[in-house]
């Protein structure tokens, strides 16, 4: 059945909404790195513990993306949206009052399933309202994800340091994410639950394709949740203060969310995003080797450098998972199942850095091991040319109902 088209303020309100939405999906991780410190002290959780609060979300986030699929088809889009945003809303309001470890560990887990049903609904929404112009409002919404996390890593402890208590300084996060969710349910336009005809997340998981894009999402961002656990508190190890080494973190995500803006804009221009891949990669080798070796020679530098190589990489990937099915639900099942397979993977690096800081005493091997990765992902994407996009993905539900 053909859509109806869009206004152009009901567009303009859309992408109002694919902005606050993306905004409210990475600050509460970044904020809780620059106040590490005030955090543990509190809570009593140490270095693998505050590992904790960025590996739960990002495993709920895998956990809960492989379930997009089936929200989409039972609650739809737009009610599935607008309850976890409220979801996210309550788990930033519940660290006012969290003073141990597990109720801290807790609120991260809430927040984690919040940001889980957002992310694999949401590309598939981008797909429906704006299926000519994905590449930019992909952009944008990656754009603003990424900003997002500047928010949090700069807000988060300024409010903590004015205020004297970090739960002010964790907890305002509800404010967007109830705002969001008022603007999604006055504005979103209801898609209705689309009836599943057979199982298309089975079908999809069956196809080396799908679990070809869960392994380059995840090694990446598995640099992504690295360094926002653990920038900031390795700068702190050599003598940053908290506000400076948020800035720092800051920073990064700033050049996260410019480059998140503009790497779609510019792959636009040809069906093949694999250079525009290839580049954001080797800016965040660049970044990762500079952070390991020369951490104290341009530490804004290194920041900037793979901050950019990441967010244009996220978006990127993004896309490209969208690249690879004209259907949007269909398109916007494979985006969930990359996320879910890829956000289980990103999970575990910042444990494992954890784990390598307390037995070397420092950050290095954590850097160099997404060295290893970002190499790895170079070699992968290689198989990622749009002529395989046809023989990898053909007809999905078809598949699924044979």
């Amino acid at each position: 059945m053909e859509r109806k088209e869009l206004s152009s303020s009901t567009r303009l309100l859309l992408l109002a909404i694919v902005a606050l939405v993306g905004l409210n999906l990475r600050p509460f991780i970044t904020g809780v790195g620059p106040l590490a410190g005030s955090v543990g002290a509190e809570t009593g959780l140490d270095l693998q513990g505050m590992a904790l609060l960025t590996l739960v979300p990002m495993l709920l986030m895998g956990c809960f993306a492989f379930a997009g699929p089936s929200l989409q088809a039972r609650l739809g889009a737009r009610r599935a949206i607008i309850a976890a945003l409220a979801i996210l809303g309550l788990g930033s309001l519940l660290r006012l009052s969290a003073s141990t470890g597990w109720q801290m560990v807790g609120t991260a887990a809430l927040l984690g399933l919040g940001a889980a049903i957002v992310q694999a609904v949401f590309p598939g929404v981008i797909k429906r309202h704006f299926p000519r112009h994905v590449s930019v409002v992909m952009g944008l919404y990656s754009a603003m994800l990424m900003g997002g996390g500047a928010i949090g890593a700069q807000i988060s402890p300024m409010i903590a340091n004015i205020s004297g208590n970090w739960h002010l300084g964790l907890a305002w996060l509800a404010i967007p994410a109830f705002l969001a969710a008022a603007l999604a349910f006055l504005h979103l336009p209801d898609d209705g639950a689309r009836q599943q005809r057979g199982n298309v997340a089975m079908t999809l998981l069956k196809r080396p394709r799908t679990w070809l894009l869960m392994a380059c999402f995840g090694l990446v961002n598995g640099g992504y949740s690295t360094v926002v656990a653990w920038l900031a508190p390795a700068y702190q190890s050599h003598g940053w203060n908290s506000s400076a080494s948020g800035g720092l973190l800051a920073i990064m995500a700033v050049c996260q969310a410019v480059s998140a803006l503009l790497a779609p804009a510019l792959a636009s221009r040809s069906d093949d995003r694999r250079p525009w891949l290839w580049l954001t990669l080797a800016m965040q080798a660049t970044g990762f080797a500079g952070l390991a070796f020369w951490p104290e020679v341009a530490p804004l530098v290194w920041a900037a450098v793979v901050g950019a190589g990441l967010g244009g990489c996220f978006a990127l990937s993004m896309i490209v998972a969208l690249d690879h099915l004209s259907d949007p639900a269909e398109a916007g099942a494979l985006s969930a199942l990359m996320q879910g397979g890829g956000f289980l993977l990103a999970a575990m690096p910042p444990w494992i850095v954890a784990v390598l800081h307390d037995l070397t005493g420092d950050f290095v091997a954590g850097w160099t091991l997404h060295l290893v990765n970002v190499a790895v992902v170079m070699v992968l994407t290689y198989r990622l040319a749009p002529r395989s996009y046809a023989y990898t993905m053909p007809a999905v539900e078809a598949a699924a109902r044979a």
